[in-house]
């Protein structure tokens, strides 16, 4: 084999060519568009029946697909929940906004103060913003929604499994409904499951529900969704909404017994596909061309919860798993990172196109940021790029290189412990994470690093010889890079998280009350320490 390279292809020199001209920049737009961007949660690359012929029950997916533009090689900044949102929401990693892992029930700190959102950006472009679903990114005081440049939310504070509720989803092991008057002290803790607090709904800051009713969870978010999107057409200012899907992470009751063949998973798949399908009608109803609708995952699936997990594709991790432990979430594996993702935008994305560019969740928000006409945020650096010539069909290159921080495994959470150049993934450490099985493989340091070809090796089976002439060739080239990503980091405005935890901090619509349960089928309660203040929309 000869010197490793990676030249740059015609499409990336038209691409050029087009940006020297001004002729795609986003200033150019006669309107501002709008955005939605849909979040799923611990969703598999297999997971879209587009990019895997196993999977039957995402038809409004696959037509989002057929209609837009499918992104093979789309991954999460993280392998969990706060530390790939917050990134989604700032553009950066872990190790510069702070965000290393997740926040708990009572979390006091959320993402730091100090970085600016996706939200605070484009409201400041006058955007309509609004926040429907999971957040996880502290909702304590002035880490709520509605202080992080959002207008209008409504959602759960975290994970639908942080709290219990009446009608408890499915889950391994499965958990206990939610305590009634009474019964507090009889109950024993499980492991896993929250079983002294009920999982609260807010309207912004209000608990209007607690706990939550998971069946109607997902019309409920849709219902939302179309609230905001009608009156922020009918204000006439663009918009954009962040809809932070509860699916899949563990699946919620489904509204239907399960179809044969199917399963659980598989049905509350076709619940999240039609709920999504349904959102993409809506924004169509807005006039065709007018939104751009950006759907992926914030992680791969949760393995441990084996027959409640997503789909994997070929993307199995086949090295660790030889060894024990996860390949998925909480990983390095491309299982843990490597997410489905499309872009629907009549008349300005292509359709029926499938990319292969190396692209990540953070390039959501400089994307994003451009095509609005505003400006990122100064005195700080980004991990995402703006791949509008991407999305335009001009261009089929994305980052050089991409780094995969630890999200739970072995190691120390936040670090990079994985990075890709070009076709070639290299681990520092592996192991670590928590398989169905109940093994997690053994913490492993790598020095020199593990080495794939994911061209030849998607599965992540047999890592490069190190003697060989292919590894011997590319070893320097990651070693430059992984050594000017840490120095680039150590040189950035780099934030810190507030990890610490006060009981006072768990939202509680009654204390008074076993479980903090509300009276009757509504709460009216507000959280304490959140600023009051009135939406810019009212919803």
């Amino acid at each position: 084999m000869g010197t490793v390279t990676v030249s740059p292809s015609l499409w990336a020199v038209l691409a050029l060519a087009l940006g020297l001209l001004g002729l795609w920049a986003p200033c150019v737009l006669s309107e501002q568009p709008n955005f939605i961007v849909i979040l799923a949660d611990d969703v598999g690359w297999g997971d879209l029946g587009a990019n895997w012929a196993e999977t039957k029950e995402t038809p409004h997916l696959d037509q989002m697909a057929a209609e837009g533009t499918r992104f093979v090689d789309f991954h999460s900044a993280a392998s969990t929940c706060s530390p790939s949102r917050a990134s989604l929401l700032t553009g950066r990693l872990g190790v510069r906004n702070g965000v290393t892992h997740n926040f708990a029930i009572s979390s006091v700190g959320g993402l730091p103060l100090n970085e600016t959102t996706l939200a605070e950006v484009l409201r400041g472009a006058g955007y309509t913003t609004g926040a429907v679903g999971k957040w996880h990114l502290g909702h304590h005081g002035r880490h709520h929604p509605n202080s992080r440049g959002f207008d209008y939310y409504y959602g759960i504070p975290y994970s639908h499994d942080m709290g219990c509720t009446d009608s408890p989803g499915y889950n391994v092991p499965p958990c206990p409904p939610c305590p009634r008057r009474g019964t507090a002290g009889s109950r024993v803790a499980r492991k896993g499951c929250y079983t002294e607090v009920a999982l609260p709904l807010l309207e912004n800051a209000t608990i209007v529900e607690q706990p939550v009713q998971l069946g109607s969870l997902a019309m409920r978010y849709a219902e939302a969704a179309e609230r905001f999107i009608q009156r922020a057409s009918d204000s006439g200012r663009p918009f954009f909404l962040y809809l932070a899907l509860a699916h899949m992470h563990v699946p919620l009751t489904p509204p239907l017994p399960p179809a044969p063949g199917r399963g659980v998973y598989g049905a509350t798949l076709g619940e999240m596909d039609a709920l999504v399908g349904r959102v993409k009608e809506l924004a169509d109803r807005q006039g065709k061309g007018s939104t751009l609708l950006w759907f992926t995952g914030d992680n791969g699936p949760w393995a441990q919860k084996c027959e409640l997990a997503g789909r994997l594709g070929p993307f199995v991790g086949a090295w660790q798993r030889q060894r024990g432990g996860s390949s998925a979430k909480q990983t390095t594996w491309e299982g843990g990172h490597r997410v489905p993702a499309l872009v629907y935008w009549p008349g300005r994305v292509p359709a029926r196109r499938t990319s292969h560019a190396l692209l990540s969740v953070l390039d959501i928000f400089p994307t994003l940021v451009a095509l609005a006409g505003a400006a990122l945020p100064p005195h700080r650096r980004f991990d995402g790029l703006d791949v509008t010539p991407v999305l335009f069909g001009w261009s089929d290159v994305g980052h050089k290189v991409l780094l995969h921080p630890n999200s739970g495994a072995a190691g120390k959470v936040g670090d990079i412990e994985a990075l890709r150049l070009a076709q070639y993934k290299a681990f520092y450490t592996t192991g670590g994470a928590l398989a169905c099985d109940g093994s997690t493989g053994p913490a492993q340091r790598h020095h020199p690093p593990l080495i794939f070809n994911l061209d030849r090796d998607v599965e992540e089976q047999e890592p490069l010889d190190t003697a060989s002439r292919e590894y011997q060739e590319v070893l320097p080239a990651i070693s430059r890079a992984y050594s000017q990503a840490l120095l680039d980091i150590a040189a950035d405005n780099v934030s810190v998280a507030d990890y610490s935890q006060d009981p006072a901090a768990i939202p509680c619509c009654d204390v008074l009350h076993v479980g903090c349960r509300c009276h009757g089928a509504r709460g009216a309660a507000d959280l304490p320490h959140v600023e009051k203040r009135t939406p810019r929309l009212c919803v």
